[in-house]
């Protein structure tokens, strides 16, 4: 299945929020097939729990400024596994250890890849600063 403009969107926002917060190995799956309620997963590793932590503080905060909104949150307080719902996206924000030993793109090695641009956004927002 082909992912919908808005969910595009919403993943791209995310990757690049995560990225802006030193998030790395970021991955987006469509998971919309075996997972009716869902649309995709971005999945995102942080260097430490107070990192995790800032990355997903930085997810929701663009996610409001853009008008969307979290309808929950899990993991916060612990830092190590961040998940955030938005609906037709989740957001997973992984420690390194936890992203590892739960691997979900293991898990859902048969979803395909969506792709997504960083470098395109960053760049387009030098531009204008300048």
């Amino acid at each position: 299945m082909t992912t919908s403009a808005e969910t595009q969107a919403r993943v791209e926002l995310i990757a690049r929020a995560a990225d802006s917060m030193q998030g790395f190995d970021i991955v987006a799956l469509d998971v919309s097939n075996p997972m009716p309620i869902v649309d995709a997963f971005v999945i995102i590793t942080g260097r430490n729990e107070r990192n995790v932590q800032a990355i997903a503080r930085e997810i929701e905060d663009k996610i409001s400024e853009a008008g969307g909104k979290t309808l929950r949150r899990e993991g916060r307080a612990e830092g190590r596994w961040i998940l955030l719902d938005f609906g037709d996206v989740v957001a997973h924000i992984f420690h390194e250890e936890e992203r590892m030993y739960y691997g979900l793109e293991r898990l859902w090695r048969d979803c395909p890849e969506i792709p997504f641009t960083i470098e395109a956004a960053l760049s387009a927002s030098a531009a204008d600063s300048e």
